[in-house]
């Protein structure tokens, strides 16, 4: 993967600017930021944001699973979609904000034919772990701590994937469903009157494919900040960044690093972060630094002490 690649997975760029076609403008100049001021989830914001989500989950599974049974199929075709949709949102962020995985490990990378997101054959809930193509080119196993474990397991239980080959985070974009249930029943020999009426059966795509195996692709890296400047907006979640008015996917990873910094320490997050203990360190250094800073004003209130007796 490319440097400008790297950065976009990790949140410090917005966009690939190394793939466009001309530069329009001169390179931005350095705004002196430093590691800790990049952003990271407080738990405040942490709390806030999958209390939404699981309330919204919670909700919208409700209604489906309350609906009686002479209901219209439509109906009940799109109160599925809405829970699974809501579910699917939920597990999202809940692995974001507790396993410190990075988005481009998780999900689809448009450049990079080798990130195409977690399957569920990737995951055991069980066991609580989850096979990931990591930064450094490999495949290794991330943890999945408790509070992801009931999401996903909910979420699962609700698409009921037809293979263990289908995404963790599929995309609910209709216009790519519609191509890729269009193309897939065509190749499968179905003519294009056949393929309209089996499509008019369904209230979306989504679950045409489910019903007939038609694996979609997972969402982006992108997918995954518009998801979450959806739901931070919808939460009303407090916002303080220069650069985010939301809470980015690589904030969820930068604040479970600070939660295992000021809890363990740099050994523990290092290997829970994947990341050596020399760059954790350098990025967390003003945890350090204020650790270090409380020292020494307990060390002068101590000198001062002794002197005033």
């Amino acid at each position: 993967m490319t440097w400008c690649g790297w950065c976009v997975n990790e949140g410090y760029l917005e966009a690939h600017y190394a793939q466009r076609a001309s530069a329009t403008a001169p390179l931005p100049d350095d705004d002196g930021r430093k590691p800790g001021d990049q952003q990271a989830w407080t738990s405040e914001q942490r709390h806030a944001l999958t209390r939404h989500v699981d309330e919204q989950a919670r909700n919208a599974i409700e209604a489906l699973t309350t609906l009686s049974e002479d209901v219209d199929p439509r109906e009940k075709q799109q109160a599925r979609y809405t829970a699974l949709r809501a579910a699917r949102d939920r597990a999202l962020v809940f692995v974001l904000a507790y396993t410190a995985v990075r988005v481009g490990e998780l999900l689809r990378d448009p450049n990079d034919p080798r990130r195409r997101g977690v399957r569920w054959e990737e995951l055991s809930l069980d066991d609580g772990s989850m096979d990931v193509y990591r930064k450094k080119q490999q495949w290794d196993a991330a943890s999945l701590p408790d509070p992801v474990i009931t999401p996903l397991r909910s979420y699962r239980q609700l698409m009921d994937p037809p293979t263990e080959r289908w995404p963790v985070f599929p995309t609910f974009d209709q216009r790519t469903l519609a191509g890729l249930v269009q193309d897939e029943l065509t190749d499968r020999g179905e003519r294009s009157k056949a393929i309209t009426e089996c499509r008019q059966k369904y209230a979306r795509d989504l679950l045409l494919a489910l019903d007939n195996d038609i694996r979609p692709p997972s969402i982006t890296t992108d997918g995954a900040r518009s998801i979450l400047q959806r739901l931070s907006e919808a939460a009303k979640i407090d916002i303080d960044h220069p650069k985010h008015d939301y809470l980015a996917p690589h904030g969820g990873r930068r604040g479970m690093g600070e939660v295992l910094v000021r809890t363990f320490g740099y050994t523990v997050a290092a290997r829970y972060l994947d990341n050596s203990e020399e760059m954790v360190r350098e990025r967390y250094s003003h945890i350090e630094a204020g650790e270090l800073g409380d020292v020494a004003t307990e060390a002068l209130n101590e000198v001062d002490s002794l002197n005033r007796r």
